[in-house]
């Protein structure tokens, strides 16, 4: 009986064959442990058999058979006659042995590969040795929680371990056990699997050829794990297979993850039974010199094989893909692009360019007749998603049925099914179906054209009948915008084309088109027809142009009782011989606070749910519900508003081509005009929309403040005391101009007040937390405090804590002390928080100083150079702008200098054509907002 031998035997034998087995019986001298190397046994089975007959061969009665290892040995020959052998070996037990076969040391085997509740596990532990003792541990939930030792003489002891519910996942039982100076230990993991959740999805009703634009209703059964009916809710969506060449999609959903059971637990015995190991050393002297070994080599003439990678560049010549492969003799310099679309000539293509002599494969407009298209369906619905059901329900039988109208683009879809049910028991299956006509244009069009382009565009026309097929195919060309044709434009005059295709088989046909700077989008229709059969495609180009759109601006200010000439000079003195007017727009407001009234869509539009965003929300609709509620007249207007129809062109009806003509050239449509804002600001006044905006921006404010009193950026993460600072500021504007008086405002603002008072207070602290020597002379005033003294200077009915009033005497000290140093926007809060605690002389001395640093002109206004923009929240120059206006309206009041502010702001800010409108600070709302009511 051989135990596992700590080292591999070696080499060389120093020691005989029965001095090594007296002095190590149970290791192995040779290869003896090997049973590569065993000698065969008596022959038990032979037999021939014919694989065209059975594949299976009947080993008989084999309860006769000694356990042990066994060989199994097939031969066979060729077709060349050589011999074909392959060998297999196996082990033979039985339950009824007493011992282990082979004079094995040991072995423990399970009665079953995998359990369920309450069966038992049979372990069964074996050793041909006497007196060997193992120790076995049973491991639940990374616990051991039976211990069991067995003692083995020549025989069998079997542990039975139940099976319960806990159990599911499996467990572990570790075993070890120490023989003839040696440690063995392993684990082995019992298997209890989860039960089955998986449903089936069985299909009853689908096809996989479909004709486009024709009705269908799919059904599909949902069965449980068993074969049972459910009720389960199935996601279905069927999407052009093509997509998944450029990213593959497939879902995935395993909401619930029924690992195996892991354990950690290992054992050793190193210290008990560790090896040793030992190193020899020997002499080596490495020659110093040797000679290099050189081999003749090719004169390659320049060509380079690059960093060990050979690689010829082959020469390629021909029409691929409408790209023009350029032949050189040496190298392939360029590849220059002749066409966008896709040219794969065949046998029966057509082209435009080409005059033949047998026949007119082209209808001229020569008075022939030309073939009549107009019963033919074009399809025109080529959207690459064909349906998304998110909530279909199964019936009470398990099924569930869907209907749709099949997509007429001509391709492959891919249908993907996800069915679940309350238990989060699931299936997902795909099943691909195409959309097919018996005949068919396919064209091979580019994403967009260019102006100037000599193009061809060319379509394959498949012909899916078992019959060769004759007949007309024609390009159709029309203004997107105006839906107009432009045949004769685009050199399209000849548009019919004669083909003739085989059966079961497509041909190609082609037309030569020069896309001129009359035309900015073309809808194109390619229609073949063959007697009974045809098939028509239509869809939209973008036209992208070759000019570059150059805006000049004028701003042109007026005053009240002024008059002013205003010359442009670009218009007047204009010599350029390319330019091509676009278009000249005088816009005039007889009030500026119009501007601000524009802006509030765009506040109650934003498209985030951070904390900062959603208050915007509600600022804008609590400023409109307070304009529309302040006078009758004005709702009145907004509803006039509301009623305007907008004219909708050919172009708003597709949103796709829009969507490219925006991004491409923007100047093609204007994305504002009069009426849209109109409409735009009607509807933000719209009251009920207003009120239910209101509240929900309003309940959501409050769903997220912290039990600290604080906001945070998004959701309920920690508060952030800026953000936090921010939303009680612009209450504060709101309270100004008496537009909220609601409790739970109240509330929000007194719990935000008190977490932010106690912030004020510890970072004052902090001032002398780590120094407490720390000179309070020098400018200690940080931004964030500043911005805290300000927001607390709106809510003076508010009256804080004498702590806190202490220690806003002292920054009040240091905006006496160090105003002159800060930037713009501190001077600008340092005034408003010095008027606004009565100290006049401080806050007249920053405006002062305000005014001497400002240039004003009669078409920027009044403005500060450094007003740059940067960074931080305190170093934005529109914010910084409003915030002087606000100082200066409120401490001197000088109309003057607030209409100079003004135009200027006005300048940097005002919303324009085909662009958003920056966001306006709420400072400029408060005090632009007194002038709205009159100018409606």
């Amino acid at each position: 009986m051989l135990r596992p031998r700590p080292w591999p035997a070696g080499d060389y034998k120093k020691l005989k064959k029965a001095d090594f087995k007296k002095l190590f019986p149970h290791d192995a001298y040779d290869t003896e442990s090997d049973q590569e190397q065993w000698e065969k046994g008596e022959l038990v089975f032979d037999e021939s058999f014919d694989t065209q007959e059975t594949k299976t061969i009947a080993l008989g009665n084999i309860k006769k058979w000694a356990s042990g290892e066994y060989i199994v040995v097939l031969e066979s020959k060729d077709k060349f006659g050589q011999l074909v052998k392959d060998e297999a070996k196996t082990r033979l037990y039985s339950a009824k042995d007493n011992t282990l076969a082979d004079q094995q040391l040991f072995s423990v085997t399970t009665n079953k590969q995998t359990y369920e509740r309450d069966e038992t596990v049979e372990l069964i532990f074996s050793s041909a040795a006497k007196d060997l003792w193992v120790t076995v541990e049973v491991e639940k939930d990374h616990d051991i929680i039976n211990t069991y030792v067995i003692v083995l003489n020549a025989n069998k002891k079997t542990i039975r371990i139940p099976v319960t519910d806990k159990d599911l996942g499996g467990f572990a039982v570790h075993y070890s056990f120490a023989a003839f100076n040696s440690f063995q230990s392993s684990t082995i993991h019992i298997n209890v699997p989860y039960p089955k959740t998986d449903l089936e999805i069985e299909t009853v009703t689908f096809r996989d050829k479909l004709k486009p634009g024709t009705d269908e209703t799919w059904t599909f059964k949902i069965k449980g794990p068993k074969g049972d009916k459910v009720a389960a809710e199935v996601l279905a969506s069927m999407y052009d297979a093509s997509l998944d060449a450029f990213k593959p999609h497939n879902w995935e959903f395993n909401p619930i993850y029924h690992g195996t059971y892991r354990s950690s637990l290992r054992k050793s015995a190193y210290r008990s039974f560790g090896q040793s190991h030992f190193s020899v050393q020997r002499d080596y002297i490495l020659p110093n010199y040797y000679s290099p070994q050189s081999y003749d080599q090719l004169n390659w003439f320049g060509l380079s094989f690059g960093y060990g990678s050979h690689y010829y560049k082959k020469r390629v010549k021909g029409m691929v893909s409408g790209i023009e492969i350029i032949e050189d003799e040496m190298q392939l310099e360029e590849v220059s692009v002749e066409a966008m679309s896709v040219s794969a000539p065949t046998a029966n293509a057509i082209d435009a360019d080409k005059e033949t002599e047998e026949g007119a494969d082209a209808i001229s407009s020569d008075g022939t007749e030309k073939t009549d298209f107009s019963n033919v369906k074009i399809r025109k619905n080529l959207q690459e998603s064909a349906f998304f059901f998110p909530q279909l329900a199964t019936d009470a039988s398990g099924n569930v049925s869907f209907s749709f109208t099949s997509p007429e683009a001509l391709t492959k879809w891919k249908l993907q099914l996800l069915a679940h049910t309350k238990t989060l028991e699931h299936a997902t299956t795909t099943l691909t179906t195409v959309t097919q006509k018996e005949l068919m244009v396919l064209p091979n069009v580019p994403r967009f054209l260019r102006q100037g382009d000599q193009i061809k565009i060319s379509t394959k026309i498949a012909n899916l009948t078992d019959t060769p097929l004759s007949g007309v195919a024609v390009l159709q060309l029309f203004d997107a915008l105006t839906g107009a044709p432009i045949d004769a434009k685009l050199s399209n005059t000849n548009n019919e084309r004669v083909f003739s295709v085989d059966a079961k088989s497509n041909t190609q046909v082609t037309w030569g088109l020069n896309i001129t700077d009359a035309v900015s989008a073309i809808q194109y229709k390619i229609i073949a027809k063959s007697g009974d059969f045809s098939d028509g495609e239509q869809n939209a180009l973008p036209v992208l142009t070759n000019r570059m759109l150059v805006t000049e601006t004028l701003a042109m200010w007026v005053k009240s009782n002024e008059t002013r000439t205003f010359t442009l000079d670009k218009l007047k003195t204009n010599t350029s011989t390319t330019i091509k007017n676009h278009k000249l727009t005088l816009e005039m407001t007889s009030n500026p606070a119009w501007y601000a009234v524009q802006a509030l869509p765009y506040l109650m539009e934003y498209p985030y749910e951070c904390n900062e965003q959603t208050f915007s929300r509600y600022y804008a609709n609590a400023l409109a519900s307070h304009i529309a509620n302040s006078n009758p007249r004005i709702q009145e207007v907004f509803n006039q508003w509301a009623s305007q129809d907008a004219l909708i062109s050919n172009l708003e009806k597709n949103e796709e081509l829009k969507s490219i003509l925006i991004q491409e050239t923007p100047w093609l449509r204007d994305a504002q005009n009069e009426t849209e804002q109109k409409k735009r600001i009607a509807l933000l006044f719209d009251l009920n929309k207003m009120n239910n905006e209101l509240s929900r921006a309003k309940t959501k404010l409050e769903n997220n403040q912290l039990d600290s009193g604080g906001w945070s950026w998004f959701g309920n993460y920690s508060e952030n005391r800026y953000i936090t600072q921010h939303i009680i500021t612009g209450f504060g504007h709101l309270q100004k101009l008496k537009v909220i008086e609601t409790d739970n405002e109240a509330a929000m603002i007194n719990k935000a007040l008190n977490y932010l008072d106690a912030a004020f207070v510890k970072e004052y602290k902090d001032l002398r937390k780590y120094d407490a020597e720390a000179d309070l002379t020098l400018d200690r005033l940080s931004y964030t405090q500043l911005h805290y003294m300000y927001m607390r200077s709106f809510f003076p009915e508010k009256t804080p804590s004498t702590e806190v009033k202490e220690i806003m005497s002292y920054y009040h000290s240091q905006i006496k002390n160090y105003w002159l140093r800060r930037n713009l926007y501190s001077k600008g809060m340092m005034a408003l928080v010095a008027h606004r605690m009565d100290d006049t002389m401080t806050s007249e001395k920053i405006l002062n100083s305000l005014k001497e640093t400002s240039i004003t002109s009669d078409e920027l206004g009044m403005y500060w150079k450094e007003n740059t923009s940067s960074w931080y929240w305190y170093q934005a120059p529109i914010e910084t702008q409003a915030l002087m206006i606000e100082a200066f309206s409120e401490i001197q009041n000088d109309t003057k200098t607030i209409d100079n502010l003004k135009i200027s702001y006005l300048k940097t800010s005002k919303p324009t054509a085909g662009k958003r409108p920056k966001r306006p600070p709420k400072p400029f709302m408060l005090y632009y907002y007194k002038g709205v009511i009159g100018y409606l």
